[in-house]
């Protein structure tokens, strides 16, 4: 029997960026606002792309803070180190963009506890991970989670709003301590998703300056569903989608 070649893996996303799904927590949480669990990405960028109902993000960054509101049809996206806030005002559904698909998988992430628990990694960890599957123990551990990230969120609204940002700085800091160690895993991802994506680029405008565009013979086209309905993600209920070389599924959620 001839075996045929080993099947390749598809190529990334355009641009090797992350895609799913969320709908926004509507429990409330302790300043009356119901949404998700406030946090920051340390190299990537994110984006909000509204699918239906309303609501709002609320984000803390050297400008100061803003509500930004979502509704059908909106588009919002934030840069690293930008604190973000998933608010839900009403079935709120959004699809998200994320830059360098897999880092934010790795840890790319980190929720705005208080400073006693971004000061310890241990105990970083045990608030920052969730039981798997989806179902009410982890339901109740995500709605905690989130309740303890609005805890250290709202001090450092507070200490924005007034003017003082040392607070948020100082969280910047610790997140950065974090993820130290990360880095060189991240790395290596980045160099096999969005590196090597911007490459391939390259390459193929070399062959196309040199009037050999061989690479146009393995063009394909690809399809994907939802590989996992209704996890418990950062902001909300999470669709995602496993797909080899692109997207993989949030470890520990």
């Amino acid at each position: 029997m001839v075996s045929g070649p080993e099947p390749a893996l598809p190529h990334p996303l355009p641009g090797a960026v992350g895609l799913s799904h969320l709908s926004a927590y509507d429990w409330e949480a302790a300043d009356g606002v119901c949404g998700g669990s406030p946090h920051l990405h340390l190299v990537c960028t994110e984006a909000y792309v509204v699918t239906g109902g309303r609501g709002a993000v609320q984000t803390l960054s050297p400008d100061g803070y803003r509500d930004i509101p979502l509704e059908p049809g909106s588009l919002a996206w934030f840069t690293p180190g930008t604190v973000h806030r998933m608010v839900q005002g009403g079935d709120l559904r959004i699809t998200v963009l994320m830059q360098n698909s897999g880092l934010p998988e790795a840890g790319d992430a980190v929720f705005t506890f208080p400073p006693e628990v971004l000061a310890d990694p241990d105990a970083y960890a045990a608030a920052a991970t969730l039981p798997p599957g989806t179902g009410p123990r982890t339901a109740a551990a995500a709605r905690r989670r989130r309740d303890l990230a609005v805890e250290g969120y709202l001090v450092l609204r507070e200490a924005l709003a007034a003017g003082d940002d040392s607070p948020y700085r100082e969280f910047q800091r610790a997140a950065a301590r974090l993820v130290r160690d990360k880095v060189p895993a991240w790395r290596e991802l980045w160099r096999a998703g969005a590196l090597a994506t911007a490459e391939r680029t390259g390459a193929q405008l070399d062959a196309l300056a040199a009037g050999e565009p061989a690479y146009l013979g393995e063009s394909t086209a690809y399809e994907a569903a939802p590989t996992r309905l209704g996890g418990f993600g950062m902001c909300g209920r999470r669709d995602e989608y496993a797909l080899p070389g692109t997207t993989l599924p949030y470890r520990g959620e």
